[in-house]
């Protein structure tokens, strides 16, 4: 994705900082990206561009979609075609994250628990410093504007109990069940799973905010990271 510079930070083509490529949302053809495709990620990557750095600049809540528009050069509407919520424009990750979650879990090996998958997808994403692994150099700039914005806030909520549901709809899924209607057992086990992981990230991120160095908060963060789903797994066994 291209990166987008500010005040000596770099960011991917949305809000969440630069890391490896994610999913794009786009069909290839081939193994390869249509012409047409290809076309529409440069346009989505320009627009979620230029407004990472009015948002990082201004703050998200004082910047308005029109002028991202303006700034990105297209239209109101084609910016609101390609990200339905202006919270999207920052948060463009999370459809990402969710693929890897279902992908863990749905194509883990044979005998390998949910949790273990889940496990090895968390601390996967910590050693890559992948942006949803939550640390990573200029991270805390990220991390800062959705502190600082009631609605990215709102929105981060919403998207915790989304991913909570769809971890529930894979856990009974796993056990054979109906993933439409996950029952109590999975829905329980998916709550606890998704507080457990969200107070670990928590950690990690404000650590940074505080302004400790990375490398420290990595590799002290791979042991909460162990810790955290050592004690899942005692919860979820009884």
């Amino acid at each position: 994705m291209d990166e987008q510079r500010h005040a000596g930070t770099e960011t991917a083509a949305g809000g969440w900082p630069a890391g490896p490529e994610g999913e794009t949302g786009f069909g290839e053809e081939g193994g390869r990206l249509t012409l047409r495709e290809r076309k529409k990620l440069r346009t989505r990557q320009r627009i979620s561009g230029e407004a990472t750095l009015l948002f990082v600049r201004h703050g998200f809540d004082n910047v308005t979609v029109a002028e991202v528009a303006r700034a990105a050069e297209v239209s109101t509407m084609t910016v609101f075609n390609y990200f339905p919520r202006k919270e999207d424009l920052f948060l463009d990750r999370v459809p990402e994250g969710r693929e890897l979650l279902i992908r863990a879990v749905r194509e883990r090996g044979a005998g390998e628990a949910p949790l273990a998958a889940l496990r090895r997808l968390v601390l996967g994403l910590l050693a890559q410093r992948h942006p949803l692994g939550a640390v990573g150099e200029g991270y805390e700039h990220f991390w800062r504007t959705v502190r600082d914005s009631p609605a990215l806030l709102a929105r981060g909520r919403e998207v915790v109990e989304e991913l909570e549901r769809t971890l529930a709809g894979l856990l009974a899924e796993a056990e054979g069940g109906d993933a439409e209607r996950p029952g109590h057992r999975s829905r329980l086990a998916a709550a606890l799973i998704v507080a457990g992981v969200r107070t670990a990230y928590a950690e990690a991120i404000g650590r940074q905010l505080a302004g400790e160095a990375v490398d420290e908060v990595a590799a002290e963060q791979v042991e909460v990271v162990r810790r955290t789903f050592e004690a899942l797994e005692r919860a979820l066994s009884t």
